[in-house]
């Protein structure tokens, strides 16, 4: 096959997001990369397991790793004192996003601590050390406008080059705009990001029969499938139905690996010359 045949075809990223939540979740990213069809995975550098995912990073050099922006249900990088507004006394932010979305907008004391929340997520995953190939927030929250404004510019100072779209084919008539919006900002901004996304209806439930529906019928251009894989469940409260294990044996099954071979490229994330 010729370079121009290959470059025609669709273009695919296979992300773990949650890498450092817990243990199990980063076994199931290692196991993914060297058995299996991942190539990228996404850090939440405040998370339990987050050291332990570094180390592991480390040692797959060819891991495509970017940062995981939490905002919402989980743990802050400063201390409470620092932000008091955006997370409770355990330094906690909660899951109320549409009443924390308005407060980001509308109140100026809230979005200078969420700046510097968001360059406190940006420090820390600079001192790992690892290359920063895209970023991400939890729970799409970089759709909100005040966040992706602050994420791009803050980002700058990070070596930020792409940004996950969340834009999964079907998508309501409501998010559109919003979508639109956003890739425009992007572009704008010289900042890569996908055409599609895949993850985003089947959360939690990305297993074989649905990675292979999604690469069989692959758009054209670049898209993004992401999935939550662990060695095991029952991770969090907020993901209780999530079948973690589920998507670590889609990632790892030999016939979805036949699938990506037949109808599309493999790239290993956002900094790889074929994804551009």
């Amino acid at each position: 096959m010729s370079v121009s045949q290959a470059r025609a075809r669709p273009r695919l990223i296979v992300t773990a997001d949650d890498f450092g939540l817990h243990e199990a979740v980063n076994q199931a990213v290692e196991r993914g990369y060297r058995d299996g069809v991942l190539r990228a995975a996404s850090l939440m550098v405040t998370a339990p397991a987050a050291e332990d995912a570094v180390e592991r990073a480390r040692r797959l050099p060819g891991l495509a790793v970017g940062m995981h922006l939490v905002l919402a249900d989980g743990q802050a990088a400063l201390p409470p004192e620092r932000i008091p507004d955006l997370v409770d006394a355990q330094g906690r932010f909660g899951d109320a996003m549409a009443r924390d979305g308005a407060r980001f907008f509308f109140l100026p004391r809230v979005r200078r601590q969420l700046a510097a929340e968001i360059r406190a997520q940006f420090e820390a995953y600079a001192a790992t050390g690892l290359a920063l190939d895209h970023v991400n927030a939890h729970k799409h929250f970089h759709l909100h406008p005040t966040v992706l404004s602050l994420l791009l510019s803050i980002g700058r100072d990070y070596g930020l080059r792409a940004v996950r779209l969340p834009s999964e084919p079907g998508t309501g008539p409501w998010l559109r705009p919003w979508i639109a919006l956003m890739r425009h900002r992007l572009r704008r901004a010289g900042v890569r990001c996908n055409d599609h996304v895949f993850g985003i209806r089947h959360s939690g439930g990305m297993d074989e029969q649905t990675l292979l529906d999604v690469v069989e019928q692959l758009p054209d251009g670049l898209s993004e499938l992401y999935l939550h894989p662990a060695t095991h469940g029952e991770l969090t409260v907020s993901m209780a139905s999530y079948r973690h294990a589920d998507e670590l044996a889609a990632l790892l099954s030999p016939r979805v690996r036949a699938a990506i071979a037949l109808h599309c490229e493999l790239c290993h994330g956002f900094g790889d010359p074929a994804a551009a």
